[in-house]
């Protein structure tokens, strides 16, 4: 599978599908699903963006049982143009299961430069069922926080606006732990006021033809936007925060509810869901060994 627009500059793209196969032939490994991530992908690119490939790759089964292991990142020279590295399959589901919002991310990339279609499919199934969508709201929390705490500038708004969109989205779909990766997809499905969508894309416009949008304040409708939704987020992490407590206390001695009380309850359930996740997650990176060492 790829998938790559016309706008990204052929010969870097070249570039790194030599720097791919480098990998491949150096580190004796096969590359199972290779995109961009970074502004590229979130769809706000400046004209002088780098390029931020993101690959996910297999060992041969025998260096799973070695008892001095390969480290579970590659990495390639870092430059202005290239910066190209990878994670070993191991690592990326350990991560899922965490509820890491980057290895969620990497699946749903727009822009992909080679990969297995089926690979990507069987492995957005798996996250659908273990990744912690709480540690993932998480996630998007604070790094928009985090982003906002810093001097403004309007290039950093979007590290602001693309979390807030995020966490819109997953309120919008309580059911699903896999949010696209891209700003406007994550606006539109989350069916984000028209406002705010012709706000963003204006912005976007703006930032794909300047190479530095320096101080400024962005538009106020988007201004209330990520500070709603970063206001409706912190107020659900602390109300769980909150019936956590509550638990607690009711499971404590002369709480009223002993032993068997609510949080003794919701402890086993989550550890339960915890040993669910794993044994899935791996069943499928066995899975993939099977598929992966046969090829």
């Amino acid at each position: 599978m790829c998938a790559v627009p016309s706008g990204l500059d052929p010969a870097v793209v070249s570039g790194i599908d030599a720097r791919l196969a480098g990998v491949e032939a150096d580190h004796g490994v096969r590359i199972l699903w290779a995109i961009e991530s970074g502004s590229r992908a979130w769809g706000f690119p400046s004209p002088d963006s780098d390029y931020d490939c993101r690959f996910l790759y297999v060992r041969p089964r025998d260096a799973y049982l070695s008892l001095w292991p390969e480290r579970d990142v590659i990495e390639t020279p870092l430059d202005e143009t290239y910066d190209v590295s990878g994670w070993d399959l191991g690592k990326a589901v350990r991560l899922l299961v965490k509820g890491n919002a980057t290895a969620v991310e990497w699946l749903r990339s727009p822009i992909v430069y080679s990969g297995d279609e089926g690979f990507r499919d069987r492995a957005l199934a798996l996250a659908a069922e273990v990744v912690d969508r709480e540690a993932l709201c998480r996630h998007y929390l604070h790094v928009a926080q985090q982003q906002k705490s810093r001097p403004h500038t309007l290039k950093r708004f979007f590290y602001a606006l693309r979390p807030a969109a995020a966490l819109r989205w997953l309120a919008a779909h309580p059911e699903s732990a896999v949010p696209p990766m891209e700003l406007r997809a994550l606006l539109r499905e989350a069916s984000a006021e028209p406002a705010v969508q012709d706000a963003a894309e204006e912005l976007i416009a703006l930032k794909s033809v300047t190479r530095e949008l320096g101080a400024g304040e962005p538009p106020a409708v988007l201004t209330r936007f990520v500070e709603d939704e970063l206001t409706r987020a912190a107020e659900r992490e602390a109300g769980r925060d909150a019936a956590v407590r509550s638990g607690e206390q009711c499971a404590a001695p002369g709480g009223g509810a002993g032993h068997h009380g609510p949080q003794h309850a919701g402890t086993e359930q989550g550890s339960s869901r915890q040993d669910a996740a794993r044994a899935r997650a791996d069943a499928f990176f066995r899975a993939e060994l099977d598929i992966w060492s046969a090829g």
